[in-house]
């Protein structure tokens, strides 16, 4: 029976590595030991095994609950952004009767419902560049994604209180927008309040003002009950679990900062790094404006969504240069085999989706940008894997997929656009999960379709 060899390298220096330079740190490992391979620096000094083949993950991510549990308090690098009684933070029964609280609000009528939502506030916030003008496309893509779940979570787009959680969001989602701000989450010895001027001490107090602000909402929503509203957060307040009990305002609380914060930063940078490769691949953009332009001018938005071509190209980005690194850790709940390799009970393991994405064997010549690949063969759930898998697969995976085509396609169809320089972006380290390092900045070169709303300029 084999065994993983230790890695030699100080724990230390592994972590190091995983906080400021995680895709060389796995990329090294991978190339060492291809299949599995022991990482300390991830589990900042505990131990975990690493793995990207396909195989040995959908063995690990199916057994959910039989060999394998999904321990909440091993996310403890989350807990200072989305609290502890967060659905990520719960395991068990817990966690099982949340996700069937959560999810119905991403499928069915209610995604139908928000297309043309989608594809107005891609417009709206486009219609503020001006012709000529060199941005930034995260930020730009943050704007949408975050008026996108603000309306899908609270059913707010305008008024005080709504812009207040916005902009105190967005600003407290860039306080780890580096390598060496993120080494906050990661090292709790830096997690000391020495004032508003320390960084960990300038997080706490705006964490203090948007809680304030969310409990607010959560108070006057739970006052003023609408049974004919359909979003997030109404149909949070009205759920019940088999005890007939509602959640907290703490557990809405919780709930709500994670969808606000998982749901808007991922699907922003995906976004980002959708237009830095169509727009770096000249060809690609192309072929999908043919495939959008037989839609017309106004193309519904299921329509555009189940078109082959946008897939593929949503897909390939999700594939080429994914936003999350990591499955949630599994635990085995007993001694375990797989793939000729025994592991002792209590091994905690990850899969690794940025280097399953990466494999030669799955996607030929992976450094390259090819949506027809997506086309040409069909990827097994483990085989294309950006929204994990198992009881803790990505419960908003549906919305942020019909987000990402719908943004997409709307940008691409109404604007010309153009990189500022051809510079390759890399990813880098954002919080916990991989942006493009320069934010991909771009030129607004004009207007290919006139958009239904127009904005002053706000962004330069």
């Amino acid at each position: 029976m084999k065994r993983v060899e230790e890695p030699k390298t100080p724990v230390f220096v592994q972590s190091l590595q995983w906080v400021f330079d995680p895709v060389k740190h796995l990329e090294e490992n991978h190339h060492r030991h291809p299949d599995f391979f022991i990482s300390k620096g991830i589990g900042m000094g505990n131990e975990v095994v690493i793995t990207s083949h396909p195989q040995a993950m959908q063995f690990i991510l199916s057994n959910d609950r039989k060999l394998f549990s999904a321990p909440g308090d091993v996310n403890w690098i989350l807990e200072p952004m989305i609290g502890k009684y967060s659905s990520i933070m719960l395991d068990g029964a817990n966690h099982k009767k949340r996700r069937q609280l959560v999810m119905p609000a991403f499928h069915g009528d209610r995604l139908r419902t928000c297309g043309e939502s989608i594809c107005q506030i891609a417009q709206t916030v486009m219609a503020k560049l001006p012709v000529g003008s060199t941005f930034t496309a995260r930020k730009m893509t943050q704007a949408i994604s975050l008026q996108v779940i603000f309306e899908v979570v609270f059913g707010l787009s305008t008024g005080d209180r709504a812009n207040a959680i916005r902009d105190l969001l967005t600003t407290t989602a860039d306080q780890f927008s580096s390598p060496l701000t993120s080494a906050l989450l990661f090292f709790q010895g830096l997690q000391k309040d020495w004032g508003t001027w320390s960084p960990w001490g300038r997080f706490l107090r705006l964490r203090t003002q948007l809680d304030e602000l969310l409990y607010a909402e959560i108070r006057d929503r739970r006052a003023n009950l609408d049974p004919d509203r359909t979003d997030i957060l109404s149909m949070l307040l009205a759920a019940q679990d088999e005890d007939g009990q509602p959640l907290s305002d703490q557990e809405l609380r919780d709930e709500l900062m994670t969808l606000l914060l998982a749901g808007h930063e991922t699907t922003a940078t995906a976004l980002a790094w959708g237009l830095y490769w169509l727009h770096r691949q000249p060809e690609v953009k192309a072929k999908l404006l043919d495939d959008l332009h037989r839609l017309g001018t106004v193309p519904d938005p299921i329509a555009l969504a189940q078109l082959p071509y946008l897939t593929a190209v949503c897909q390939e980005t999700l594939r080429r240069t994914p936003v999350t690194t990591l499955t949630f850790p599994r635990k085995a709940l007993e001694p375990v085999e797989i793939m000729g390799y025994s592991f002792p009970a209590d091994t905690l393991f990850m899969g690794c989706m940025y280097l399953t994405h990466q494999r030669e064997d799955l996607y030929p010549n992976p450094q390259s940008f090819r949506p027809e690949r997506f086309l040409e063969r069909k990827y097994s759930p483990y085989e294309f894997i950006p929204f994990g898998n198992g009881v803790r697969r990505c419960m908003g995976e549906a919305l942020a997929l019909y987000e990402l085509k719908l943004a997409l396609a709307t940008i691409v169809l109404h604007y010309e656009l153009e990189l500022a320089d051809q510079t390759p972006e890399v990813p880098r380290r954002r919080g916990v999960t991989l942006a493009p390092a320069r934010g991909v900045k771009m030129v607004m070169k004009g207007v290919c379709l006139q958009p239904s709303a127009l904005a002053e300029p706000i962004y330069g």
